[in-house]
């Protein structure tokens, strides 16, 4: 397999190296496993949200490292500040000159790791960085890798000591994946694979290797740009993201980026699964964690109990797919 060209048969083969390496480590998840994946060919940034201890720190962490990818971790706290995450640039007494001092977000993979833990301000701080993928600092850009990737980490919002992301800050996010519990066979052997282990467990010592670098998944990226998007396919997305504005129990309904960041997605579904061509399933498959936190419902929803995913599911029901 090349470093600068690959097929979407490779592209195929490779995703399922870093299944079975991340695999390894983590027990179940593996719709989880694979919407990482494919938010790394998409070229997006993914939120995981779930209850403390199901894994989604240790899941990133596994997921980098079957990568090969600079990882970098911020633990975010309600005291945090952005130039804890940026950087800054101090003052040389010997030089007489600024000097930058990177922060943890100059990095490839960056887990935020319990993101909502800090004020909106500083969470804001990641906003230029997942959009344009650079830094600015006292009037000074600074590009990240061209592969910069955010896993974030949430609790649910009904637990103590939480921030509301900014609208703004969740449509920086391709996806956002609920983790929940495993199942009772997942739990038993979650139980027996890490109830002898003294401390908290690392990838490396569960054998979990390294299958990637930044120039295959360049390549990887770059193979998944030759999958067909059909003019037939593009309206059913168009037509799907309009019925969210449409719908009388959503306040708020997607943006033009989701409908652009579905459809990459989509694409990129596409090629994990060797096809060169986007059908209406790869959608539909991913109509849920692209729209799921960019939908407000309306107070009459809101008071009847509507959920979001359920009025996703019913606009994907309702809108007509190509043949």
């Amino acid at each position: 397999m090349s470093d600068q060209t690959m097929t979407l048969a490779e592209v195929s083969t490779l995703a399922g190296k870093i299944r079975g390496e991340v695999g390894k480590a983590v027990v179940g998840q593996t719709a989880t496993i694979d919407a990482l994946l494919t938010a790394l060919l998409a070229q997006g940034h993914v939120l995981l949200e779930g209850p403390p201890g199901t894994a989604k720190t240790f899941m990133a962490q596994c997921f980098a490292a079957s990568l090969g990818l600079d990882f970098g971790r911020i633990q975010f706290t309600p005291d945090l500040m952005p130039g804890d995450i940026l950087g800054s640039n101090l003052f040389n007494f010997q030089t007489s000159q600024f000097t930058l001092t990177r922060g943890p977000i100059f990095t490839e993979l960056l887990l935020a790791d319990e993101i909502n833990r800090t004020p909106p301000k500083t969470q804001a701080a990641l906003l230029e960085a997942m959009q344009e993928r650079r830094v600015t600092l006292d009037g000074t850009a600074h590009p990240l890798p061209a592969n910069f990737l955010v896993v974030a980490t949430q609790n649910p919002i009904e637990s103590q000591g939480v921030y509301p992301l900014p609208e703004a800050q969740l449509d920086r996010f391709l996806f956002k994946l609920l983790v929940s519990y495993p199942s009772a066979a997942e739990e038993a052997r979650i139980v027996a694979n890490f109830g002898s282990h003294a401390g908290p467990p690392r990838p490396e010592q569960l054998g979990v290797e390294k299958v990637a670098n930044a120039a295959t998944i360049a390549a990887a990226a770059q193979a998944v740009k030759t999958v067909t998007l059909a003019e037939t396919v593009i309206d059913y997305i168009v037509r799907l993201i309009r019925a969210t504005r449409d719908s009388a129990d959503l306040a708020s309904g997607a943006s033009p980026r989701a409908a652009v960041l579905l459809a990459n997605a989509a694409r990129a579904r596409a090629a994990l699964e060797a096809r060169d061509y986007v059908v209406p399933d790869d959608v539909k498959a991913l109509a849920a964690p692209v729209l799921r936190h960019r939908l407000l419902l309306s107070p009459a929803a809101e008071i009847e109990g509507k959920q979001v995913e359920a009025l996703v599911a019913e606009l994907v029901e309702s809108t007509e797919a190509p043949r």
